[in-house]
């Protein structure tokens, strides 16, 4: 079993940049899929971006490529959610998720760890 906490979030102006963090406990890091979520007020949860086992295995929702990566450093249990050229329609509450099966993907259950999120307020 694995814990999240999500940190790195906070106000910025559009066009700006800014770096989420999600700590994990555990000694078996590395062997978990990571990924971010965010859920807007009113809106459903959506997929952001995930990553594998390794920095060459990721996929990012349309809104986001280009503009946003999903690195992670495993000897410090972290994964980060680089935000950059942010807009308004980032503003969300992101959420740290992993999962220990082989495979996982875009959709929210497909992993079975989540943080308590950290809100992301992006002005215009």
């Amino acid at each position: 079993q694995v814990q999240l906490v999500e940190s790195g979030g906070g106000l910025v102006q559009a066009g700006g940049s800014l770096r989420l963090s999600c700590a994990a406990s555990g000694r078996t890091f590395s062997t978990y899929r990571m990924a971010w979520f965010r859920q807007a007020p009113g809106n459903e949860r959506e997929f952001v971006a995930a990553i594998g086992w390794s920095d060459g295995d990721t996929i990012y929702a349309d809104s986001v490529k280009g503009r946003f990566t999903i690195p992670r450093d495993n000897p410090k249990n972290t994964v980060y959610l680089q935000m950059n050229n942010v807009k308004p329609e980032d503003t969300a509450i992101y959420y740290c998720a992993a999962t220990d099966r082989s495979y996982s993907g875009r959709r929210y259950y497909e992993y079975d760890y989540w943080g308590q999120g950290t809100q992301v307020t992006v002005s215009s």
